[in-house]
């Protein structure tokens, strides 16, 4: 979907699509409304169209419209869902959020003890100890690269920070206790944070909002179509399979993502 869309060609190109793959016009009009909604919505968050539609108007056109026309002219696989961002970003910037604040503390550590910690009376083995400390950042650095995943890049960082207090002649053990000190919490915050970035990434649209928990705010009754949900600090509409009316204030899990609309049910169903 090009950036510079506005809601208009986004609402247009999806209404042309419905109606040219058999959605009724009744039914894409009521759409066409829910979308604009929708999209509005998120202009006002200052949040991106696509954050509704997804990166491909088509797909999300076409999941859309499976549920009103059947599977008749289904062109897409039936996951294919619009790609609800919002959570997956917040996600990103907590992790981003919390590497940042590693490595500045990581650095105000390593200055703070390159400036004021105990130095070494006897420098002759210095040499040493700072090749052996650059040496290692090397080598961890080159195997970092040739190797899956993060499991020798917080040792090569906890070597980098103790060359550097070698080459400012801090004692030894400290240089050793810093090395273990800083690997470890490179190790942590690697497996907390940068993991949880692939972990978390959504598989396909807006199936990351399914089996999450919701609040029914708007009473959904599936014979009129009418139903809002809250999922986090996101309004969706809403919809249900299970046949029966489902009151505001009730607890729900997310079953389903068709379209713009939610498909849920009671917790307890």
């Amino acid at each position: 979907m090009s950036e510079s869309m506005s809601v208009e060609q986004i609402v247009d190109d999806c209404v042309s699509y419905w109606v040219d793959t058999g959605v009724g016009a009744t039914e894409a009009a009521e759409m066409r409304t829910e979308l604009q909604s929708h999209l509005h919505e998120a202009s006002a968050a200052d949040k991106p169209l696509e954050s509704v539609v997804g990166p491909d108007l088509e797909v999300f056109a076409e999941a859309w419209a499976v549920e009103t026309r059947g599977n008749a002219h289904r062109v897409h696989p039936v996951e294919v869902a619009p790609a609800a961002h919002a959570p997956h970003e917040r996600q990103k910037a907590r992790a981003s959020a919390g590497i940042g604040a590693f490595a500045i503390g990581t650095v105000a550590l390593v200055a703070a003890l390159a400036g004021f910690g105990p130095k070494e009376s006897d420098v002759s083995d210095m040499a040493v100890w700072q090749w052996l400390w650059s040496v290692a950042t090397v080598l961890l650095a080159i195997g970092e690269m040739l190797t899956a995943g993060f499991f020798l890049l917080p040792f090569a960082i906890g070597a980098a920070a103790a060359a550097v207090l070698a080459f400012f002649e801090v004692v030894v053990p400290l240089q050793i206790a810093t090395f273990l000190g800083v690997s470890i919490a490179s190790l942590w915050t690697m497996n907390k944070y940068a993991r949880k970035e692939d972990e978390n990434t959504l598989p396909v649209g807006a199936t990351w909002y399914i089996n999450a928990t919701a609040m029914v705010v708007e009473d959904i009754d599936p014979s009129l179509g009418t139903g809002q949900v809250r999922v986090e600090t996101e309004q969706w509409r809403a919809t249900t399979d299970i046949g029966t009316h489902i009151s505001a204030g009730t607890r729900v899990r997310v079953a389903e993502v068709r379209g713009a609309r939610l498909v849920v049910e009671p917790m307890e169903f």
